[in-house]
């Protein structure tokens, strides 16, 4: 794999040339990559295949569910079953442990969501994600009921006990990766149609502080600000123009790994935490860093 350094400090992160593994080829849109640790499994979704897969070293890719509904972003909660963003769905939806698939949120103030993107879990239990309005309108993953009821597309949560469903940040235009600092101090979360990403401080309540503009993603490359992660010093990787963009907590580019393809998504995983796992529209790949993500579950 190539990479373009920026900043001296890249190579404390990942060898000037580094291996990039094609582990996984044959979608049509690959998104929302999660690592199960308990079975050391990549977990994937291919939006418009309308298909939830997974991989495992040595066993290669099996399909868990088919159709999806188009299903989007992943991660677990804190009981480690598996959380998804429903897109299409219109709703979060949850993996229980006898097989169901259960309706988390599925509405704010009375309204369907728009659709669902990107999910994430605070170690409090809470659970925030982005609310775009791609699901209503892209070619190939719409869903049944394209009707708008809200009027803006945001970030929500949804209290620890899975009672409440509150409205984190109003002002995006097009909202879709987010991910929390190592600290949980910050919780980022990019915009694709602005291309950048902003820094919000997160309250004791686990609403938030006014946004902060942290990055601008540039360039005339493939890519857009879409998947997002940190890792375990609180650099920040984005998909962007050209592959992945590193950031470092002040908001400076390290550098990018060139991904092959348009990279839509990315996830930490292996005993150590120090793969990432990357999705694009046909394939999934995996290279190794010097250091380690931020643990799922």
């Amino acid at each position: 794999m190539d990479i373009e350094i920026c900043s001296p400090e890249f190579l404390d992160i990942i060898d000037p040339h580094p291996t990039l593994d094609n582990i996984a080829q044959g979608f049509t849109f690959a998104e929302g990559p999660v690592w199960d640790k308990r079975t050391q499994q990549l977990y994937f979704v291919d939006i418009i295949g309308s298909k939830v897969w997974k991989w495992k070293p040595g066993v290669g890719k099996e399909i868990v569910l088919n159709p999806s509904g188009h299903m989007n972003g992943m991660t677990f909660d804190l009981q480690g079953r598996l959380l998804v963003a429903g897109w299409c769905n219109r709703q979060i939806l949850r993996f229980e442990t006898d097989g169901r698939i259960s309706t988390v949120a599925s509405h704010y103030d009375g309204k369907k969501f728009n659709s669902p993107n990107d999910i994430v879990v605070k170690s409090d239990g809470s659970i925030y994600w982005t609310d775009s309005a791609g699901g209503l309108v892209i070619p190939g993953m719409v869903a049944q009921d394209v009707q708008r009821y809200l009027d803006f597309q945001g970030v929500f949560r949804l209290s620890p006990d899975g009672q409440v469903v509150s409205l984190a940040i109003e002002d995006c235009t097009y909202p879709n990766g987010l991910a929390f600092s190592p600290d949980e101090k910050l919780l980022y979360v990019n915009d694709t149609k602005l291309a950048q990403i902003r820094s919000f401080e997160v309250k004791a309540d686990g609403s938030m502080g006014p946004g902060k503009l942290f990055y601008q993603l540039s360039g005339d490359e493939d890519g857009v600000a879409d998947g997002m992660k940190v890792d375990s010093l609180g650099n920040v990787y984005c998909t962007g123009p050209g592959g992945i963009h590193v950031i470092s907590p002040a908001g400076k580019l390290l550098g990018k790994l060139k991904i092959h393809g348009h990279c839509t998504n990315m996830a930490w995983g292996d005993s150590d935490w120090q793969s990432l796992y990357v999705t694009t529209f046909n394939n999934v790949y995996r290279t190794r860093l010097k250091v380690a993500g931020i643990e799922t579950w």
